[in-house]
């Protein structure tokens, strides 16, 4: 899968929520983790038995203000509001951020005014901030990953995958 991603939190405020995303994150093969405003430290996060603090690089950030990526990298916030992209209806950018808020809050508006995109499981009611990250996160595998269209018919072959990208020679341009 070409592209990068990074996996953040805005506002955290549960050790185990923390441990759970960070998790996560390195389960997906996520480049980095950060956080925004975040009540507790990385190093009381639980429930981290793959040990992300030592895979991933850790960016924590006080303020919004301070909120750094990489130049080209997409922020994508996953907040339920009006405007939100359903997540099957959004393109995943090949180099992105994806922020989740903190429990029984929303992102922070500074988090949502420095979005490119807003996405939205299609559920009736929020979920766990861990779970959410699983979700967004395998939707970007299986949209991004190279995997072949899904078969028609329950428990019908998938076909398969598309031929691996071939490139050509260099393109020489003549400056005369």
């Amino acid at each position: 899968m070409r592209g990068y991603f990074g996996v953040g939190v805005d506002g955290i405020s549960k050790p185990m929520n923390l441990g759970n995303l960070s998790r996560i994150a390195n389960a997906f093969d996520a480049s980095f983790f950060f956080s925004v405003n975040a009540q507790i430290k990385m190093s009381d996060a639980q429930s981290d038995t793959s040990r992300a603090q030592q895979a991933l690089p850790y960016y924590q950030y006080s303020t919004i203000d301070e909120f750094r990526l990489p130049l080209g990298c997409k922020v994508v916030a996953v907040e339920i509001t009006e405007e939100s992209v359903e997540l099957p209806r959004f393109h995943h950018p090949l180099r992105a951020a994806y922020v989740f808020g903190a429990e029984r809050l929303s992102l922070s508006p500074a988090m949502l005014a420095r979005a490119d995109y807003i996405v939205k499981i299609p559920m009736k009611f929020s979920i766990n901030v861990g779970m959410a990250g699983a979700i967004v996160l395998y939707d970007r595998l299986i949209s991004l990953g190279n995997y072949p269209p899904r078969p028609l018919m329950p428990g019908g072959p998938a076909g398969e995958p598309p031929p691996q990208h071939q490139w050509g020679a260099p393109l020489v341009r003549d400056k005369r």
